[in-house]
């Protein structure tokens, strides 16, 4: 039958009464929006129907209706008539090459996938409502124009009203809307899924990625059992350069099979790419962000939190930062950079050293300084005045470019001084090409107790008084040179 429907929007009745606050009931004012948006899409008027459960007479046999968007509620999924409409329309679309994307479900109110029929559940979604990241509340959206609407509400509007365009793009005229093309060759990305707290900031990262010409994927939610989602993100790990995780207080889905969360799972099989990547000599790095608020976390939460900051710092091309989400979305566009817009790298000569130190040890280094400087060797410097992202490049930099390393340990702990010993190791991770002729750790406040640590990881430990240790850098230096 042709279709004459645009979108039909199906429902459970009580899901549309207008609350006190309200002059119509949700749905309504759902479909007066939607109709906004499409028909600015469109240059026309679209055809959009309501159809409540007792309703008969709006398309009987569903067979005239381009998509069909479930409003997802408890109510929903409790009402036999709801799931009879939803069970009738995906039988007749089953069959159609585009039948993933003709039904669009929107969230009126959170459901997980074990509530959800089978047929729903890796299809595209929408969520509709307002969750405070902070108290993790769940409320209705009021005021559709104030600042959290335009986060998330409309932002989701504007996805469903493209996908219902392209619906009818290849139903009427036999072509979809042509993705961008991707003319500079631009990488593909995994953007993990995330927990309810971080939807709406990963939904605006994915938009902001697919503008700039970026392949995102996963395309549709994961499956919500164990062995189909190891299945499926394995699948889209092995085609993508890069993966993104996002990391706040919710724990995240729980999939059928296991009592670990998506987002553990998906950091696990990351992981397993990179290790694999690395042996097949290919590029892939992984770039994880982890929310400053975390006074919501469950006990469950952190303790993956603080594994994965554990893990990260010695998994080479892993990057973990836990700051403004704005530092993190700039440092993403400046990973993402192609390689022939990157920096040449410095050309050294062999002979740049980068001094790392602390800020409180400014003065305390200068003597070191003079000592390399004399000695005829470049001195690579952090950066301490700035913004995170103009410190972060100047340290990159430095790893790509440095010859030999030195960190100084002078007020600093032991830890800061592990920390820095590790991203030593994750240098090649950074795009570096050489590698690193000689590696020391110098103090002048005494002896370092437990020099094991450090050895292992390679690192010449040179301590004592400020007189000893400058005694045996010079000839750390020497040696260095021969």
């Amino acid at each position: 039958m042709a279709i004459e429907i645009d979108a039909l929007i199906i429902f459970a009745d009580r899901d549309n009464v207008a609350t006190s606050n309200a002059e119509v009931g949700w749905v309504l004012q759902f479909k007066k929006f939607l109709e906004v948006m499409l028909t600015q899409l469109l240059g026309e008027k679209p055809n959009i129907l309501l159809k409540g459960e007792y309703d008969t007479m709006t398309s009987p046999k569903l067979d005239n209706v381009a998509v069909l968007i479930p409003i997802l509620s408890k109510d929903f999924i409790q009402s036999q008539r709801c799931l009879e409409n939803l069970d009738s329309f995906h039988k007749k679309i089953e069959s159609s090459p585009d039948s993933s994307k003709r039904i669009l479900k929107v969230y009126k109110a959170p459901l997980s996938l074990q509530e959800q029929p089978a047929q729903l559940r890796e299809l595209p979604e929408y969520r509709m409502y307002q969750l405070d990241p902070d108290t993790g509340e769940i409320r209705e959206y009021i005021d559709y124009f104030g600042a959290d609407a335009g986060r998330q509400y409309w932002m989701e509007l504007i996805d469903i009203s493209y996908g219902i365009r392209e619906v009818l793009a290849t139903i009427k005229h036999g072509t979809a809307t042509l993705p961008v093309k991707n003319i500079y060759n631009r990488k593909t990305i995994y953007l993990a899924e995330t927990g309810d707290d971080l939807t709406v900031q990963r939904n605006i990262i994915s938009r902001e990625l697919q503008r700039l010409g970026y392949a995102v994927l996963p395309i549709h939610p994961l499956p919500g059992d164990l062995t189909n989602l190891e299945r499926v993100v394995r699948k889209y790990l092995s085609v993508s350069d890069v993966s993104i995780h996002l990391i706040g207080s919710a724990f995240g889905k729980i999939p059928d099979g296991t009592d670990r969360s998506v987002l553990e799972i998906q950091d696990k099989l990351a992981v397993e790419k990179s290790v694999d990547a690395k042996l097949k000599l290919e590029n892939f790095s992984r770039l994880i962000w982890i929310s400053p608020k975390l006074s919501n976390a469950s006990d469950r939460q952190k303790k993956f939190i603080e594994t994965l900051k554990r893990d990260a710092e010695v998994q080479e091309g892993t990057e973990i930062l836990q700051t403004l989400l704005e530092d993190f979305k700039s440092i993403i566009r400046e990973e993402l950079e192609d390689a022939s817009e990157k920096k040449i790298l410095e050309e050294t000569g062999g002979r740049a050293i980068y001094l790392m130190h602390d800020r409180i040890d400014h003065n305390a280094v200068k003597p070191f300084i003079e000592l390399i400087e004399k000695a005829g060797f470049n001195i690579l410097m952090p950066a301490f005045d700035g913004q995170l992202l103009d410190l972060r490049h100047r340290h990159i930099e430095n790893l790509r470019n440095l010859d030999a390393a030195i960190i100084f340990k002078g007020k600093v702990n032991e830890q800061w001084v592990r920390m820095k010993a590790l991203e030593l190791l994750k240098a090649p991770g950074f795009g570096r090409k050489k590698p690193i002729i000689a590696k020391a750790i110098v103090t002048a406040t005494g002896l370092i107790a437990d020099k094991e640590p450090f050895k292992d990881l390679d690192l010449r430990v040179i301590d004592g008084d400020q007189q000893q240790s400058l005694n045996a850098l010079r000839s750390f230096l020497q040696e260095f040179e021969s």
